[in-house]
């Protein structure tokens, strides 16, 4: 069984990733001109990643306070 520290470790990593993913996304939909489809899309998908990113957010808040 993993420790607090590793799985707090792992967490963070994780908020990490999807913070980046969600800037990537957001960087590429400001780059596209003519395909309002796809910039919609890729904007959604950034949006996915905050929702997780304030997810894992509140797991490891929950963890400390525990």
């Amino acid at each position: 069984m993993e420790n607090e520290e590793d799985l707090q470790q792992f967490l963070q990593a994780s908020i990490d990733h999807e913070e980046e993913m969600m800037r990537t996304y957001l960087i590429e939909a400001e780059r596209i001109h003519r395909n309002d489809d796809l910039k919609l899309r890729l904007r959604e998908f950034a949006e996915g990643n905050a929702k997780r990113s304030r997810q894992l957010i509140d797991e490891m808040n929950r963890m400390r306070d525990a």
